[in-house]
């Protein structure tokens, strides 16, 4: 005898319905599972394995660094008592608003955002480096980012150098020349290695990195430049490279070798000015320090520009 159907209520039917549309658009972040981070032929979600090598490759690539190897800039625990990695939170849509001026005001999302007191900040409460604060509302799908934050009056107001606001829905970009949280404009989020996609055993996005010298340039989908600099030699924001093929990560511990050939697919997005080579993720106690460590065996010989065809 067949079994009844059982039913689910409207409500439970309808939370299902988003949470299955969310992981047909991909992996969401942890604590906001309807949320995919963008639609599934955003930028950050498109593999270049099988694109062609850009003719500059190999000037760009020596550029920034040949013998640089590749470094974790995330992890577990701490590093000079400051936890390692840019961390984010979620919060519902009942989180309240917060008002936050900004240093470069003209080219910031005014707000107000949702940011709770207690917001973990990149380098800890009183870090000195870039202090992002990144919050997503799980409720609306959307995507709060500040750079050098300060609570003020306990965090009932922020300050910040500049902060910007996405739908995680939506392709849309900033403005033309237009800073983000980010010095190439871009969002940080969607290029953070996040050690829940690494336990599942796959990466399927690009992920974020920084270069020492910049051009004055972007392609790409950035909309932002940070440098005064015009050697063609020299990588403008939104460069993509990825790791090449020839590569070999099967003797890599498993955290390490989920990254790499990550970086072997979907490659990495330079998004600001910083040390050769550092690739960004969150901060976990699921990472294992000593399997990360192993990324520094790659250096920028085994990386290569992938051809930018543009974007809409």
């Amino acid at each position: 005898m067949p079994r009844p159907v059982r039913l689910l209520a409207p409500g439970a039917a309808a939370a299902l319905s988003l949470v299955l549309a969310a992981l047909a658009l991909g992996h969401p972040v942890r604590g906001a599972a309807k949320c995919a981070i963008f639609p599934p032929d955003n930028s950050w979600n498109q593999r270049v394995d099988n694109l062609p090598v850009a003719p500059n490759s190999s000037a760009i690539v020596a550029s920034i660094g040949l013998d640089r190897y590749l470094h974790p800039d995330f992890g577990s625990g701490t590093y000079d008592g400051r936890p390692i990695g840019i961390p984010y939170v979620t919060v519902s849509k009942r989180q309240k608003k917060v008002p936050v001026s900004f240093d470069y005001a003209v080219e910031s999302d005014r707000g107000p955002y949702p940011i709770p007191r207690d917001a973990p900040i990149e380098g800890g409460r009183s870090g000195d480096g870039d202090r992002h604060v990144i919050v997503v509302d799980r409720d609306r799908c959307r995507l709060y980012e500040l750079f050098a934050a300060y609570p003020v009056d306990g965090g009932k107001r922020w300050r910040a150098g500049s902060g910007a606001i996405w739908s995680l829905r939506s392709n849309r970009l900033r403005p033309r020349n237009w800073t983000s949280a980010d010095a190439a404009g871009l969002p940080i989020l969607p290029g953070l290695a996040r050690y829940e996609d690494v336990k599942r055993g796959e990466i399927d996005h690009a992920l974020r990195f920084t270069a020492p010298r910049t051009r004055r340039a972007f392609i790409y989908p950035a909309r932002h430049y940070a440098s005064n600099l015009t050697d063609p030699d020299l990588p403008p924001m939104g460069l993509r490279v990825r790791l090449k093929a020839s590569f070999d990560v099967s003797g890599f511990p498993r955290q390490a070798r989920v990254v790499l050939r990550a970086l072997q697919q979907y490659g990495m997005i330079l998004a600001d000015n910083g040390s050769p080579w550092y690739v960004s993720g969150t901060p976990s106690s699921g990472w294992n320090n000593d399997d990360l460590h192993s990324l520094q065996k790659v250096t920028g010989r085994n990386f290569e520009v992938v051809e930018n065809k543009g974007g809409p």
